[in-house]
């Protein structure tokens, strides 16, 4: 069936869909942008037989929906309406959700229902609920509608013959967000960030300004007064509550009447010069079982297996976060074992370059120069690691250099759900972290062209298939990683893992003759050195666009103010 998406941003959650529906045989191109005339040149040039359009879902123009079966992809049950679901089931402490698949309406969410799938509600971020159990909800909901609207016999059903009780919420305010420190607990000051963790953070004064804060996480041992700071962590600040402490990772600028919008960085990265004199508490990287604390980077071993895990917002790596996962796998290197397994955790692997970081730099080009080159010393070090397996284990999404870094592994083991973009698509650069040596090693020359040529995801399955995973883990977010500790371990024990392991110091020397790391890593940093600094390269206005539409972006020399590109009608065409 040829299917149009219609998205406002070719997020997570469409990409998922994206990726399902290509799998399952479907013609589905690139998404449409939100915009009555966007859509409607999509249409033209595509011919859909079926418009899918996936939350947050752009108004659809009346003739489109008037002519065209429109399902809209609605991330709450049937019968919740208003224009903040995920909010409100955070809220409320819902134990069970849903994604509905209904009509597109003049309302947008009173039309007759094609599908709905129910899902349980993690102890997790609203971004990560999202990007788990929602999207895989999504998936299943929007193959069962697209099943029934083939058969051409599926009558949907009405909203109004539902039993279920109508609840209507109203939109969620940053008032319903607002954090009382003096009185609210660490459980809820927990449930407020955790509710907005990706967007829109929670607004808060601190300092002396206002901040967004963007994530939270449990500490058990600090606390103070309420609302000050008492410490900081590898870039994250911690903050005292009612009856305890938590730990703050990011920060975003309010943004002020006629300056461009605040890039969200890690806590003390943002505030700077603002930040007081505080103590900088060691994040441990083996943490007892028993500690409720927050660090972005843990070391466990069982047995002969080492799981390095890492978790940083949004997937992205800074300079920093690249140095410090580098020092602990080099700890990791040094352990008595025979296996590493890099990730394991939950929702993002790695997106490569942190463009927040990069963006709010006093110098963005030379903090892209430095991050690269921080990134490629980690992907180097798994590629001359030749005395035992390294596996990369994706519980979601992979994009960019953090793609190149799991495909640097030895073994990838994907989540089902998870979602590849094994491309440098979203800033046009050529790209780096030794993506010439590991793409065409899994994919083939060809394939690895097409995948950067054509700058489109890839899910789990079609990766197997291409070569650039070995490994499908069909298992729910929450389990996750207890597969992967199974099978870290069952590998482990593998009567041929002795002989795979003293196969890999000779097989690196034959692809060191054929052309060494060297020579791959000099001619991609020489491709990235001249866009970041040139002033006439796309890189850093695509950058500023992404990061925050509408800014000016940034160039090296100068720092020259250029307008940021439009947003492309991205169409079937």
């Amino acid at each position: 069936m040829k299917i149009l998406l219609v998205a406002s941003a070719f997020n997570s959650l469409a990409q998922r869909l994206f990726t399902e529906l290509r799998e399952h045989g479907h013609t589905v191109e690139r998404p449409a942008a939100g915009g009555d005339e966007s859509v409607r040149r999509a249409v033209r040039r595509c011919a859909p037989q079926l418009v899918i359009v996936p939350d947050p879902a752009p108004p659809l123009p009346e003739d489109i929906r008037s002519s065209h079966t429109c399902l809209l992809v609605r991330t709450a049950p049937p019968g919740d309406r208003g224009p903040s679901p995920l909010d409100w089931a955070l809220r409320e402490g819902a134990d069970r959700w849903g994604v509905t698949v209904l009509r597109a309406a003049g309302e947008p969410d009173e039309g007759d229902i094609w599908a709905s799938v129910p899902c349980e509600v993690p102890p997790a971020g609203k971004g990560d609920f999202l990007r788990g159990e929602i999207a895989d909800a999504a998936a299943e909901a929007v193959l069962l509608a697209v099943a029934r609207f083939a058969s051409g016999t599926y009558r949907p059903v009405p909203q109004a013959s539902l039993e279920t009780r109508v609840v209507r919420r109203p939109p969620f305010t940053q008032e319903l967000r607002r954090i009382d420190w003096e009185r609210d607990s660490t459980a809820t000051v927990l449930a407020k960030l955790r509710g907005a963790d990706s967007r829109p953070g929670v607004l808060d004064e601190l300092l002396g300004g206002e901040w967004f804060l963007h994530g939270g996480h449990p500490e058990d041992r600090l606390a103070g007064r309420p609302g000050h700071l008492l410490a900081t962590r590898a870039g994250a600040i911690c903050r005292a509550t009612a009856d305890g402490a938590v730990w703050i990772p990011e920060l975003r600028p309010k943004r002020r009447p006629g300056a461009p919008a605040g890039v969200r960085r890690p806590a003390t990265l943002a505030l700077g010069g603002l930040l007081p004199d505080l103590p900088e508490v060691h994040a441990p990287l083996r943490l007892p079982a028993q500690r409720r604390t927050w660090t972005d980077i843990q070391y466990a071993e069982r047995g002969p297996v080492g799981h390095l895990r890492f978790s940083f917002p949004g997937g992205a790596m800074s300079t920093s976060h690249c140095r410090r996962l580098l020092a602990a796998f080099r700890f990791a290197r040094n352990r008595p074992t025979s296996v590493i397994v890099l990730g394991g955790a939950r929702d993002f692997f790695s997106t490569g370059l942190h463009l927040h970081v990069i963006e709010g730099a006093d110098d963005p080009a030379k903090e892209s120069w430095t991050n690269l080159t921080a990134l490629n010393d980690l992907v180097e070090a798994v590629l001359t690691t030749t005395d035992r397996l390294v596996v990369a284990a994706l519980g979601g999404h992979a994009a960019a250099g953090g793609a190149m870094l799991a495909l640097a592994a030895d073994e990838v083991w994907c989540r089902s759900g998870s979602v590849l973009n094994p491309h440098y698509g979203r800033t046009g650069l050529y790209g780096s972290a030794f993506w010439t040596y590991v793409l065409p090693r899994r994919a083939g020359a060809d394939r690895a062209a097409a995948l950067m040529a054509d700058g489109l995801p890839v899910g789990a399955a079609e990766a197997r298939r291409a070569g650039l995973a070995d490994r499908v883990l069909a298992c729910a977010p929450r389990e996750f990683g207890g597969e992967v500790v199974r099978m870290a371990a069952e590998l482990a024990g593998d009567p041929g893992l002795g002989a795979r392991i003293a196969d890999k110091k000779p097989a690196r020397e034959r692809d060191e003759e054929i052309r060494p790391l060297r020579a791959h890593r000099e001619e991609e940093q020489e491709r990235m050195r001249r866009a970041f600094f040139s002033d006439s390269d796309p890189y850093h206005e695509r950058r500023a666009a992404f990061v925050r539409p509408g800014a000016a972006a940034l160039t090296p020399a100068g720092r020259t103010e250029i307008p940021a590109p439009p947003v492309k009608d991205m169409t079937c065409a």
